[in-house]
């Protein structure tokens, strides 16, 4: 079961070495555990979508250009966040301000073949 992703949610790139923050600009009126929810427009490179430490794809060219200076040998660079489009929705019947929210099992893709997912939706359950 998913959970709506909030402001304070972390994604994760297959091809990036650390998490990044989320953050929610596309709408403030809806909150779960008290932040506003995303939604699936929440998708801009660094607006909403951090860095994700260092890049390890080929596809992104300061990595070719690095590896290729390097012969061959993988040489990741500094990442720079290229969403490819918005967050697939998983839950398209779920509206917030008219768009689909975005829930902890949406992916996106990133430019430079990396696949991007939610680690951590900013909410947590407390049961006593």
């Amino acid at each position: 079961m998913s959970e709506l992703v909030t402001a304070t949610g972390t994604c994760l790139c297959t091809m990036g070495t650390a998490p990044a923050p989320l953050k929610v600009t596309s709408q403030a009126t809806v909150l779960a555990s008290g932040k506003p929810c995303g939604t699936i427009q929440d998708a801009q490179g660094f607006a909403n979508v951090g860095p994700f430490g260092m890049c390890m794809s080929l596809a992104n060219p300061a990595v070719a250009s690095a590896t290729a200076a390097a012969l061959g040998v993988l040489t990741p660079q500094p990442c720079t966040p290229v969403p490819a489009g918005c967050w697939i929705p998983t839950k398209p019947k779920i509206l917030i301000g008219g768009k689909p929210c975005l829930a902890s099992d949406c992916k996106m893709m990133c430019a430079y073949a990396g696949s991007i997912s939610v680690t951590f939706p900013g909410q947590v359950k407390v049961t006593a």
